[in-house]
């Protein structure tokens, strides 16, 4: 579905790198945001660089490159698919901080998880985000490119 908008609220999940029960607070998050017009919640670490979301990996556009956002996450599968493939299909990308103030120089932005490599975002906070179909047919390519594994 999509595409989102997304509240941009400071959070930092404990252990983020660590997938865990007891996390109350991004259910709490979550549920604020749409209580105040959202879809969802983008989080923000202290030092004001884009992590996550709720149950999403963020990802970026510049327009030439994949940009994902340098901060403490949970690295998720789907993620760690797509980062592979893309190498392996030769697309740019890089690691890089994101902050609030970088929104409107990106291309496009999408949320990521293991039910979907790619759902567009076209807000985030009181910023709006250009339409960009090239970056989340390349985030599905890349996924579609994976192998097959058998159980």
């Amino acid at each position: 579905d999509g595409p989102l908008a997304l509240a941009a609220v400071e959070h930092e999940r404990f252990l983020p790198h660590i997938k865990h029960v007891g996390e109350v607070a991004k259910t709490h998050l979550l549920r604020q945001a749409v209580a105040d017009g959202f879809d969802d919640a983008a989080f923000l670490e202290r030092e004001g660089r884009f992590s996550e979301a709720t149950i999403w990996n963020l990802v970026f556009w510049d327009g030439d490159a994949v940009v994902w956002p340098e901060a403490r996450i949970l690295t998720g599968t789907t993620l760690g698919i797509v980062r592979r493939q893309l190498d392996a299909l030769g697309i740019g990308q890089r690691v890089a901080p994101v902050t609030p103030d970088d929104l409107p120089a990106l291309a496009g932005a999408a949320v990521m998880n293991s039910w979907t490599p790619g759902v567009a975002v076209h807000r985030i906070g009181s910023t709006d985000l250009p339409a960009a179909p090239q970056f989340l047919q390349t985030l599905h390519r890349a996924y579609t490119a994976e192998p097959p594994t058998a159980p």
